[in-house]
């Protein structure tokens, strides 16, 4: 057992407020100097287990011994080798970057001279030299989650937990944490990684899968991607058929999972068949995250009765969402600098970016929470600036963070905004009751939502912002962090209104989400870099190094070619 660097033995765990153990008779071990990914979906255990592991919680039973202290007896020996990277940013706001990492190294106990030489190797390490005097408050997303690293790897820990490092952070940021991930494993740290990124736990040495407070799997991750072998496969699709076919294909008996990939649908199947009726299928090499819908039986909804229950949208002749010659100047720094575009009826268009490019004041801006400080943001024709009112009327939206009332019960926040929408009496009743059966909320009508698990908390954010039956509907990142189950059951809902006339305007880091998109705008340092379809924009880089991009190649190849044109046109 010398390589065994935790070992978690028949560990159960069970809050007094919940029907269910949070964690259900669990064993594991997690070898040293390797990373093992953590997934599985939301309300599954991770954090849970997490926190059991680092001292921060007692199990109810069981035991768990880290590097061979015991979790319960030694948690003092343990916060000596151990560094913890929690879910939300746990760092101080009104602090700047220098003044987090010298509180920090207080808290370790750091002499000033491995202060001074943590501080330059952590600096160094994760490209942060630069903003030392920036609040971290105002540090994007992925400069954010890489000064939580910093101060997490002070003390040089032998055993470094990682509870979602890359929610809400961009691709490029997430191949960076990565990459500094992989260079501690070399060193012979040890990583456990919790991940919604499935692509990311294809490239852990092991995976733990939990479930409902149980081991799943626990092993290798092709040893789990062999279990879809053979039922995987590609279907062709035009632009203009891809919704109506993929719901098509939902619906059949035989498939466990599908999905938009480029201009095709990518299809799991159950065991035994493999065929679908009017469809020619493809066979193609199994993923990870085919054979982890597929140990989950693809358990999310396949029809949205949101949409069903959702009037047609009448068609008009004005354009829903117009950009014209955004800006906005915060003092001497331009967020965003003339960006323009136009959004059609009844379109996706997808808003990316790099964290801290813009993209999300250019959002605020076209749903009326932000002033442009020139040009024009126009919603149905109407300009937000003169004629907020009305058109904020037409509008739903979803704020990239939980922006609901915390202290207020699911259904206080309900009732809430249903009158802020201007229904009232029975319309108002009628209404809320349908977001309670279509999302699933009649267990937590009492909860608060501060308190709710993170899929629950988006499904209510949802039902909040489309309860009025807008005609253009807003959403910043209303995935970010949910597990693929909840993430697939947000994109039927969304496909599913577009049928119906709604027009959708959508920020997401995740670029397989992005496929989903009609067409697709890359916001980088306040410009619009790019603005098409997302086969049109693979079509431009596409090269043969690159033969068939993703998105994810798109987004990464733009944002390099800019970075080499800016600082081309700076040396010149």
């Amino acid at each position: 057992m010398t390589d065994i660097a935790i070992q978690i033995k028949n560990v159960s765990k069970k809050f007094e407020s919940e029907e269910f153990p949070a964690l259900n008779n669990i064993s594991a071990n997690i070898r040293h100097g390797t990373v093992t990914g953590l997934v599985g979906p939301d309300g599954a255990g991770k954090t849970t287990l997490i926190r059991l592991i680092t001292g921060l919680m007692r199990p109810t039973d069981g035991s768990i011994t880290v590097c061979g202290f015991d979790t319960q007896s030694e948690s003092q020996k343990i916060q000596n080798i151990l560094g913890y990277m929690p879910q939300k940013f746990g760092l101080y706001e009104d602090l700047s970057v220098l003044e987090n990492l010298e509180l920090y190294a207080r808290l370790h106990g750091l002499s000033q001279k491995e202060k001074e030489d943590s501080f330059s190797q952590m600096l160094a390490f994760t490209d942060l030299k630069r903003f030392t005097k920036r609040l971290a408050g105002r540090l994007s997303g992925g400069m954010k989650q890489k000064l939580g690293l910093a101060c997490s790897l002070l003390s040089r820990p032998k055993v470094l937990l990682l509870d979602e490092p890359s929610v809400g952070v961009d691709p490029i940021s997430r191949r960076e944490l990565w990459k500094m991930v992989q260079a501690l494993i070399k060193e012979g740290m040890t990583v456990i990684w919790s991940t919604s990124y499935l692509d990311e736990a294809q490239l852990c040495k092991e995976v733990i899968l939990i479930n409902e407070g149980t081991i799943l799997f626990d092993g290798a991750p092709d040893t789990l991607t062999s279990r879809a072998e053979g039922r995987v496969f590609i279907t062709p699709v035009s632009a203009q058929e891809k919704r109506s076919k993929l719901s098509y294909v939902l619906k059949q008996n035989e498939v466990v999972d599908a999905l938009i990939q480029g201009d095709n649908i990518r299809v799991l199947l159950k065991e035994n068949a493999n065929s679908l009726s009017k469809i020619t299928l493809t066979p193609v090499s199994p993923r990870f995250e085919d054979a982890f819908m597929d140990i989950l039986k693809g358990a999310y909804s396949r029809q949205s009765v949101l949409a069903e229950k959702m009037a047609p949208k009448a068609k008009e002749d004005s354009i829903p969402i117009q950009a014209q010659d955004l800006s906005k100047h915060f003092g001497d720094f331009i967020a965003a600098q003339n960006i323009s575009f136009t959004i059609k009826r009844g379109e996706i268009f997808g808003l990316l970016g790099p964290n801290g490019a813009g993209k999300s004041t250019t959002f605020k801006m076209l749903c009326g929470l932000l002033q442009p400080s020139t040009g024009k943001a126009l919603v149905s024709g109407f300009d937000l600036k003169t004629a907020s009112s009305i058109a904020r009327s037409r509008i739903g939206y979803m704020a990239q963070k939980f922006s609901l009332y915390s202290d207020l019960s699911v259904i206080q926040n309900l009732k809430f905004f249903s009158g802020v929408y201007g229904l009232s009496g029975n319309d108002a009743k009628n209404k809320i009751q349908q977001m309670i059966d279509i999302f699933d909320l009649k267990h937590y009508l009492n909860t608060n939502a501060g308190t709710l698990p993170l899929g629950f908390k988006q499904r209510l954010a949802l039902a909040c912002a489309v309860m009025h039956e807008p005609d253009v509907l807003f959403l910043d990142e209303p995935t970010s962090g949910v597990d693929p189950l909840t993430r697939r059951e947000f994109w039927v809902h969304i496909n599913a209104m577009v049928q119906k006339g709604v027009t959708i305007m959508v920020t997401t880091h995740f670029m397989e989400e992005a496929e989903y998109c009609d067409r697709i705008a890359i916001i980088f340092q306040g410009k619009n870099i790019a603005s098409d379809t997302p086969e049109a924009l693979k079509n431009d880089i596409r090269s043969n190094a690159l033969p068939d991009p993703t998105l994810e190649d798109v987004f990464v190849e733009l944002i390099k070619r800019k970075t080499a044109q800016i600082k081309q046109e700076t040396i010149s």
